[in-house]
């Protein structure tokens, strides 16, 4: 094998490859024997596919052409866009949610006829949302979640359930919308009607929680009518998260709740209010609930479910709690998308692990077999160039452990000059309540493949490792993330895995933060050579000051502390008003449409350093909101992120588009 310094390694895994897997599928359900998902579709302006798997059949179809984008913005993230219901005649019918109007739209594909809207159009705010439909033909309605703005700004908004008439009257007039609930609760989950149809489930919370910190499940009777009763508190409170809840066959609920210390199920007697654990184990059978409609769990026959679970991982298991019998799918998937579906004698997912990209996969529950059913993995390289990932445990600030997953250079041909280390970047993922989770990432292969190492860190504050780890972000947002970080990155030096003076950090969203924090921060801002920022928080006391979306308006208040009350630390912990202490170059990135993180806390960014002599550009995307879509976004921000690298590290590439870090713009 020859030698070459690392960074200047020749990849076959380009921006262009990178861009056109960006994404993977989402929102699986089942319609009758068939199976039905989201796909993302980079080249057709990032918008999302609806795709049809029969029985039978070879693949998948796109049941909607472009511009279709089955998408929608409730909460900005957006939750489950579509449902459908096979129906003796006329093939399926199926509801979906436009990102363009965000209208609610009946589709009968079998019958070729255009989709219709079933929605009105609100001029108001941000209009009318929808997500985690329920379609219910014999009561000819769609029962769903409704996001109502009523005034101009983020937090004139009402959620609660609704009713819309399948026959399109409501297309073109808002009183013809039923509403089931009243919006007494700041958030709502989708319905859950209980088999007999006697009976509606749903979750709720409330500023300043977010629903990992607490939700109330609530139960209410539904009439002939379909008119919701009065709804009481089953489960949940202020201290207990509810993450999903779903009706069994014989009536009682299930619910995965995190009052011992992880998600775990339960099986709650709606009458009696009797709460029995299914499982023990201490795993997290359920995450944050970022998106309405997400579900770890899906009931199955003979009172079994089907589960995921793990510590740092997702696998998919059934779960038979009479017999106390967890039973895990063999199989090469270590994280399954919390969207399961139950489909016939199957069930179905979105699985991925180290060396395969996302999946839709079955488990045949009578034999124990999964089979690939679409979205096939394929090897688009020779697999040498893609990283081996090994989970880590290091140890922090007062002897805490941080759990990260270390990816190494790996080229099939080359390998770095004889008794040296790799320059590392350090990942600091989003959320900041999330996890990076260990699968495929061709992005992670973009730079190992070329020499760089890549550290995935989910610091003290992540999920995936129960409620205790998950808080240790209360009220130390932007310490304790920063200090795990910069613990990665030291320990990595110290055992002889990374270069000394070749660090850098990257990350999106409150990972940005975490970014722009560690390089303003006195304890780590000369850990890094470079810093590559993504669409950040950057003034603490800004957002949250009507600076974002009402999802997350509160959100600080955990992370931080009420604002009235700690004024001097949204200060102290904001990049905008320490970046004097910024010295290393970096690139920041902004999508010039985010709602989430507004392009005014970059320019804020900006502004502060100018004239203080930091080697910085800024990228700016039309179009793009928070997170990027299209794959011309992806590519830019590949290859600027790339070119501050070589720069700060101090490696030749003749492959790169020029980046002028001297004026803090790049002209597009």
């Amino acid at each position: 094998m020859s030698h070459a310094p690392y960074g200047s390694w020749p990849s076959p895994i380009d921006e262009a490859l990178v861009a056109a897997h960006d994404g993977h599928p989402e929102a699986l359900g089942a319609v009758g024997e068939e199976v039905w998902w989201t796909a993302p579709r980079p080249a057709e302006g990032g918008r999302r596919a609806l795709l049809r798997l029969r029985p039978d059949t070879p693949g998948p179809v796109s049941v909607l052409p472009a511009p279709w984008n089955v998408r929608n913005r409730v909460h900005e993230y957006g939750g489950q866009p579509w449902a459908g219901v096979a129906r003796e005649s006329g093939g399926p019918l199926v509801v979906f949610t436009d990102a363009g109007d965000q209208r609610l739209y009946a589709l009968e594909p079998d019958l070729d006829t255009a989709p219709r809207p079933l929605s009105p159009v609100s001029a108001v705010g941000g209009g009318l949302r929808w997500c985690d439909p329920l379609v219910l033909p014999e009561r000819g309605e769609v029962w769903c979640v409704l996001e109502e703005f009523t005034g101009e700004g983020p937090g004139d908004v009402r959620r609660l359930l609704a009713a819309v008439p399948l026959d399109g009257s409501a297309a073109e007039d808002r009183s013809a919308v039923r509403e089931l609930t009243d919006d007494a609760h700041r958030f709502v989950t989708g319905p859950r009607l209980s088999p007999d149809g006697g009976r509606l489930a749903w979750l709720v919370w409330d500023h300043p929680r977010m629903p990992w910190d607490g939700t109330e499940l609530l139960v209410a009777e539904v009439d002939e009518a379909g008119r919701v009763g009065s709804p009481r508190t089953v489960l949940g409170g202020p201290e207990e998260s509810v993450a999903q809840v779903e009706w069994a066959e014989d009536g009682t609920l299930l619910a995965l709740s995190d009052r011992a210390g992880f998600w775990q199920p339960h099986r709650l007697d709606p009458d009696t209010g009797e709460v029995v654990r299914l499982c023990a184990l201490q795993e997290e059978f359920a995450g944050p609930l970022w998106k309405v409609g997400f579900r770890w769990m899906v009931p199955l026959p003979h009172r079994t479910l089907a589960v995921l679970h793990g510590l740092g991982t997702a696998r998919l298991a059934v779960l038979d709690p009479d017999r106390g019998e967890l039973a895990d799918a063999v199989g090469p998937w270590t994280e399954w998308w919390p969207s399961l579906a139950a489909c016939g004698e199957r069930v179905v997912g979105i699985a991925a692990g180290p060396e395969r990209d996302y999946e839709v996969v079955a488990l045949d529950t009578a034999t124990g077999h999964c089979r690939v059913l679409a979205e096939h993995h394929t090897d688009r390289v020779d697999p040498g160039y893609l990283p081996r990932p090994e989970p880590r445990v290091f140890t922090g600030p007062e002897g805490r452990e941080i759990h990260a997953q270390i990816h190494r250079p790996r080229h099939p041909e080359l390998t770095g000059p004889p008794d040296s280390a790799p320059p590392f970047v350090i990942w600091a993922h989003g959320g900041p309540t999330g996890s990076a989770p260990l699968v495929l990432d061709l992005e992670i292969a973009y730079f190992t493949s070329r020499g760089i190492g890549v550290a995935e860190v989910n610091y003290g504050g992540s999920t995936g490792y129960g409620r205790a780890y998950r808080e240790r972000l209360r009220g130390r947002w932007g310490v304790v993330d920063v200090e795990d970080c910069a613990a990665v990155a030291r320990a990595l030096v110290a055992e002889g895995g990374a270069a000394p003076g070749r660090l850098a950090i990257r990350g999106g969203s409150a990972g940005g933060y975490t970014a722009a924090a560690s390089l303003s921060d006195p304890a780590t801002a000369d850990l890094y050579a470079a810093g590559t920022i993504s669409y950040p928080l950057l003034d603490l006391a800004g957002w949250a000051s009507d600076g974002t979306h009402d999802l997350e308006s509160h959100y600080l208040e955990s992370l931080v502390g009420p604002l009235n009350e700690v004024p001097e630390r949204y200060r102290e912990r904001s990049p905008v008003h320490r970046a004097e202490r910024i010295v290393a170059p970096f690139v920041l990135l902004q999508g010039l449409d985010d709602v989430v993180c507004p392009p005014e806390q970059a320019e804020a960014l900006l502004a502060a350093v100018a004239g203080r002599g930091v080697p910085h550009a800024y990228l700016s995307f039309a179009g793009e909101g928070h997170g990027f879509r299209r794959a011309a976004t992806v590519e830019r921000a590949l290859e600027a992120e790339l070119a501050l690298y070589a720069r700060a590290f101090g490696f030749e590439r003749n492959d790169l588009a020029p980046l002028d870090l001297a004026e803090g713009r790049e002209a597009r």
